[in-house]
């Protein structure tokens, strides 16, 4: 199952798509004449998308940082490490994020480029001096090195002000249906994956809507619904349905 999360902060969007492949034919696929901003962990099959035109790719901060957590935990204990000194300059490029969270675009890309800039600065010397004596048969052999050859890709949030951090908001749009799915049945069959209406619930639950509400109060007007605005009308950022409406 492929999630994408997307659009703007007052009507986000979070759409499923069923594929039987993993391959890199099925996000060139869904995001076919994309123009913009993507942000992606570092699996491989999201490479030919580099050379789509009009997509910038960028990296996950929380992709990185987890994986120092991980070189942190096979540390002698008690002992502070390499892992603790780039975890410590991740949380402040983190901090600045929740300093300037209620901003606007336009001073949250301000206090990035007057602060966040010049903690990454600082990340990426100390990579830099790290690297050459790293291997990637430990852990923060491999932190070091996935933080280095992403390095381009992570960088690049400060440009606008819209941009998160990390793609969080994917990570937890796609828990439910990781821990639910032993218990649906549509999931036994690629028919019944495509079918499922997975998109809808999230999507309405990112709009602060309950799932069961605004189905209820869609599908009874769907029927009705004969013009554009007529369907954009019941979308879950359009409407407020009442419990049973």
């Amino acid at each position: 199952m492929w999630v994408q999360t997307g659009g703007p902060p007052d009507k986000p969007v979070i759409l499923f798509d069923y594929s039987t492949s993993r391959s890199q034919e099925v996000p060139t696929r869904l995001l076919d004449g994309y123009c913009g901003y993507l942000m992606t962990d570092d699996y491989a099959g999201y490479n030919a998308l580099d050379a789509q035109d009009g997509v910038e790719r960028l990296g996950c901060w929380a992709h990185a940082r987890r994986k120092f957590v991980e070189a942190q935990k096979v540390q002698p204990k008690g002992k502070t490490g390499r892992a603790d000194i780039a975890l410590k300059l991740i949380s402040k490029l983190y901090g600045i994020e929740i300093a300037y969270k209620e901003s606007s675009d336009e001073g949250r890309k301000k206090g990035r480029q007057d602060l966040s800039l010049q903690v990454m600065s600082e990340l990426k010397a100390w990579v830099e001096k790290t690297l050459p004596y790293m291997t990637t048969q430990n852990a923060l052999g491999k932190a070091v090195t996935y933080l280095a050859s992403n390095w381009s890709k992570l960088e690049r949030y400060v440009e606008q002000g819209y941009l998160p951090i990390d793609n969080n908001t994917a990570e937890r749009a796609i828990r439910p249906f990781v821990i639910g799915r032993k218990n649906w049945l549509f999931s036994d069959t690629p028919k019944g994956a495509t079918a499922s209406a997975y998109s809808l619930v999230e999507t309405a639950k990112a709009n602060g809507q309950e799932p069961y509400a605004w189905l209820r109060h869609a599908l009874k007007r769907l029927p009705q619904a004969s013009s554009v605005e007529d369907y954009e009308a019941l979308l879950p950022w359009n409407c407020k349905p009442r419990p049973h409406s």
